[in-house]
């Protein structure tokens, strides 16, 4: 275990919460009511996997250790179970078919992740001080994603919603 480790956890976690409490203070309509989705409770157990074993210990040497071919190896692992528990990364909703072509299918992610995925992108804007870092970052990365049609139409209106609101409230991006 490691002191750093620990503290970036921490730090990350308030992060998320941060962003979240930020959206349902200023933009709560884009916290619908879905029956039996607690968004609080997601947020509030936001990777907690990663203090199991097999995810704490790879993700730490990776990081904070040496890094060797070793440690590489141990982070894919971990990282494959830590989206596989988690199901508010996108990669934990990809389907790869195996009926003799393989292909990479986007599911429809659950609208309650779809939050919680965005508070996780935007926590690493309130750890750098720029909360519109966010969208520099995804407009970098969405060509990456493999999102279904109906979760990228989600995560931009959010983002768009989010993005005019920081606006209205802190006045133009620098």
């Amino acid at each position: 275990m490691s002191k750093e480790y620990d503290e970036y956890l921490k730090e990350h976690c308030a992060n998320v919460r941060k962003g979240f409490y930020w959206i349902r203070r200023s933009l709560p309509e884009v916290l619908i009511d879905i029956p039996g989705v607690d968004y609080e409770l997601n947020i509030l157990l936001h990777d907690d996997t990663k203090y199991n074993n097999d995810e704490y210990d790879a993700y730490d040497e990776y990081f904070y250790g040496k890094k060797s071919k070793d440690s590489e190896k141990k982070m894919r692992y971990a990282f494959q179970n830590h989206i596989h528990q988690n199901p508010h990364h996108w990669q934990h909703w990809v389907h790869i078919t195996d009926n003799g072509k393989p292909s990479v299918i986007a599911l429809d992610m659950p609208y309650e992740y779809i939050i919680e995925m965005i508070c996780d992108w935007w926590s690493f804007s309130w750890k750098s001080g720029d909360v519109f870092e966010i969208f520099d970052w995804y407009e970098e990365n969405k060509k990456t994603m493999k999102l279904s049609k109906r979760t990228r139409d989600t995560v931009e209106d959010i983002l768009d919603k989010l993005e005019k609101k920081l606006i209205k409230v802190r006045g133009p991006r620098k």
